[in-house]
């Protein structure tokens, strides 16, 4: 009976997903409407959407092992992500709200060739490519999530959990698009703050008090209390501080979070959203640290046991409440799981129907048609995912981390400068993806460098270098390109 009331109410907020999935469905008449929800969206759906679909499964399950991990240490990443995440609703959001309206531009890759007035439409065909393959290992980490939540807490066979996850997420995503995928962040970015809220105090209250906590964690390992981790030496102390902070530079380049700022209904809502982003942000960041903070306490008294640290909120949550709260909590990770992997999704089926299918082969392709040929993308990369989950042996935070700094790397330096210089043009975009991209898995993957200093860094401070070389290097931008570049920076009109 203990299990069942678990399974409960975690089942019922996997209906309750189905459900927005279904009512969006008749909501959803065009192609602008399935990519951007028709640019309606208001400043709470804005701010919940852009950050539930940032914090996935990592901020309840990589993040909290992390913090397990390496303690307070952890902490780096935090002010990082927090201060990247001020950063781009400041300066990315009103400016990109703007020029795409200017542009009418539905897509980051339709941006990008409006914008450089690209006639080769290789630009948006490569931009594309870049968000198709990162976001394939990113879809992955969130269904890897999702194995481990359905193994650890139910003992469920990993790859049926894999299929159960992806069902429910395909399946609202596959039928209301971005609206679907809108609604059901605002939910469940609220689920995700409330469990990151009431998971610590849990704990602390449990174990005995926050004194109790740190004695505990100074007596058994007083790393957990320092901010370098187990580093030893400046080099290696300064790699590590810096690696972290660097999480935040990822933002400006993230597709799934710039999206939401085109799809604002006015510009002018957005100084709303942004404190909103900010609260939320701030608290579940400091939540997620502080649950594998003191969950590392917990386990050295014996209290809770984790063959592995990311599965430290899982084990917490059977410990600490009882069954139908526990499905609660756990279903705050399977929220955090979804508002992430239905916005790769749709963003990268979204790429397939209008940056290739009508881009390249047919121009004249109805709205119906194109969301049908959106639908179709959305199983095609939930396939792939699928795949890549069962042949990979990392962490989420691993995976996480990869897909975020070439995301980041590719495309950050490209928006940030597309939006304030003039004088970029074409040329240095093609450079600056390229030169991100490359750089990021050449540190990874070729020279095995990550482990000394996170990829995102030296990669987009070469993007950044890349595109203003070569801007210069080149011809200017035609006349008409700085005309747009102008209107994008004034008021439109109705703001």
């Amino acid at each position: 009976m203990a299990l069942n009331g678990s399974i409960i109410t975690f089942s019922l907020y996997l209906v309750a997903m189905l459900v927005i999935g279904i009512v969006t469905y008749r909501m959803t008449r065009t192609f602008s409407d399935y990519v951007l929800g028709g640019r309606k969206l208001g400043s709470w759906v804005t701010a919940m959407s852009a950050q539930a679909s940032d914090m996935s499964g990592w901020l309840l399950l990589g993040l909290p092992g992390f913090a397990f991990g390496v303690g307070m240490g952890s902490l780096w990443i935090a002010i990082g992500l927090a201060t990247g995440t001020l950063l781009n609703w400041i300066y990315t959001s009103k400016r990109l709200r703007r020029y795409t309206q200017v542009l009418d531009a539905l897509t980051l890759p339709d941006y990008f060739e409006f914008r450089f007035r690209d006639k080769t439409r290789f630009l948006r065909v490569l931009s594309a490519l870049m968000i198709f393959l990162f976001f394939l290992f990113y879809t992955a980490s969130g269904l890897v999530g999702a194995g481990k939540l359905f193994e650890a807490a139910y003992g469920a066979d990993f790859t049926i959990a894999v299929f159960i996850g992806a069902l429910v997420i395909v399946g609202y995503t596959f039928l209301g698009g971005f609206l679907a995928v809108s609604w059901t962040d605002l939910f469940q970015g609220l689920l995700m703050f409330f469990a990151l809220l009431i998971m610590p105090v849990a704990v602390i209250v449990y174990i005995g008090g926050f004194g109790e906590t740190v004695d505990t964690i100074a007596a058994t390992s007083p790393m957990h209390l320092g901010l370098a981790g187990d580093n030893v030496g400046a080099l290696a102390i300064f790699s590590f501080i810096a690696g972290n902070l660097a999480w935040g530079l990822g933002y400006f380049g993230q597709p799934h979070i710039l999206v939401r700022f085109m799809a604002i209904k006015s510009p002018q809502m957005l100084a709303k959203s942004t404190m909103l982003a900010m609260i939320w942000v701030v608290l579940t960041l400091y939540g997620a640290i502080l649950t594998g903070f003191v969950g590392f306490a917990a386990s050295e008294k014996g209290l809770v046991s984790v063959a592995d640290p990311e599965h430290i909120f899982i084990a917490l949550s059977n410990l600490l409440f009882n069954p139908w709260v526990a499905g609660f909590m756990l279903a705050a990770i399977m929220a955090a799981i979804m508002s992430t992997v239905d916005s790769f999704l749709l963003v990268t089926s979204t790429a397939l129907a209008e940056d290739f299918y009508k881009r390249l082969f047919r121009k004249n392709a109805s709205e119906k048609e194109l969301i049908w040929v959106g639908r179709i993308g959305v199983l095609l990369v939930a396939a792939i995912a699928i795949y890549l989950s069962f042949a990979q042996e990392q962490n989420v935070l691993e995976l996480v981390s990869y897909a975020w700094a070439g995301l980041g790397a590719t495309f950050g330096p490209l928006v940030l400068l597309s939006l304030y210089w003039k004088r970029m043009n074409v040329y240095g975009a093609y450079a600056g993806i390229i030169t991100g991209a490359a750089t990021v898995i050449l540190w990874k993957n070729v020279l095995g460098w990550s482990d000394y200093l996170y990829e995102l860094l030296p990669a987009f401070v070469l993007g950044v270098i890349a595109i203003v070389v070569v801007s210069l290097l080149t011809p200017p931008p035609p006349k008409e390109v700085l005309e747009e570049f102008d209107r994008s920076t004034r008021p439109l009109e109705g703001e």
